[in-house]
């Protein structure tokens, strides 16, 4: 490990109502625990708390002044998302110092996480969002996101200043607003397309193959996002979603989801 490894890193989620269960986190929170090579705190935002590992740390969901003129902002059509996670922007949120690893709940790790933290120190780190990525167009995807709430507090600062405008510049995606408001100050850096993987692009097979072969996990792989359809409990044991979209159980999502069950 390079000196800067040694630092605690700030591996965060937000569990939000009740849609995803505890169980969620807690994989997530031990796959980190098994691909993260250094120090790091583990905090989940949520408003329910109950039956989170030890060694999560729990914190109540950030409540911002400006919630009222989001909830008006995306109350137009055609919008949807709470932009909760802008909330972690917030310089100071929860005594976090240093460079804050941000994941969704509904993803996989896969794989060593280290160099996703190592690739560009000090800036704001994204994957290139796949339909962004296929056009030539700029903008990242927000399942897995790297900052330094000091380094990068317009993240927050320019979205407190103007809620309903950011949401209305950026397409009422937060992931949108992350990644062009990073470019825009120069902050924004890309990770490899290949370590961070979707599920129904990347490792669902095309028919009639999804018939007769699991879904692949590429080599290079960090972390697998179910954004969308199948999530995890469906791609795990098989799933039809169409005659021609479906995928058989992953063997490998079994092992890396599923891994260190029951051990207490």
């Amino acid at each position: 490990m390079s000196a800067a490894s040694t630092t605690p890193v700030n591996v965060v989620c937000i569990k939000w109502g009740t849609k995803y269960p505890a169980y969620y986190v807690n994989r997530l929170f031990r796959g980190v625990s098994r691909f993260l090579d250094r120090p790091f705190r583990f905090l989940c935002f949520t408003e329910h708390g109950d039956g989170l590992e030890p060694g999560i740390e729990v914190h109540p969901l950030p409540v911002e002044p400006f919630e009222a003129d989001i909830v008006a902002a995306m109350n137009r059509e055609g919008r949807k998302g709470a932009w909760r996670k802008v909330s972690l922007f917030r310089p100071g949120l929860a005594g976090m110092e240093g460079p804050v690893l941000g994941f969704d709940v509904d993803v996989v790790v896969t794989g060593p996480l280290g160099d996703l933290i190592d690739h560009a120190p000090g800036k704001v780190c994204m994957r290139r969002e796949w339909r962004y990525e296929r056009r030539g167009k700029e903008g990242g995807h927000g399942s897995v996101f790297l900052f330094d709430p000091a380094k990068h507090p317009f993240l927050y600062e320019e979205f407190a200043a103007d809620p309903a405008g950011s949401v209305a510049r950026h397409k009422g995606s937060e992931q949108y607003y992350t990644s062009m408001t990073a470019l825009r100050h120069g902050e924004l850096v890309y990770w490899p397309g290949e370590w961070i993987s979707s599920f129904k692009r990347d490792a669902m097979r095309v028919f009639p193959l999804n018939r007769f072969q699991e879904p692949r996990l590429p080599d290079t792989c960090r972390v697998m996002c179910f954004h969308g359809t199948p999530k995890m409990e469906e791609a795990v044991e098989g799933w039809t979603g169409s005659f021609w979209r479906g995928t058989r159980p992953a063997s490998w999502l079994a092992r890396d989801w599923l891994w260190g069950e029951g051990r207490g």
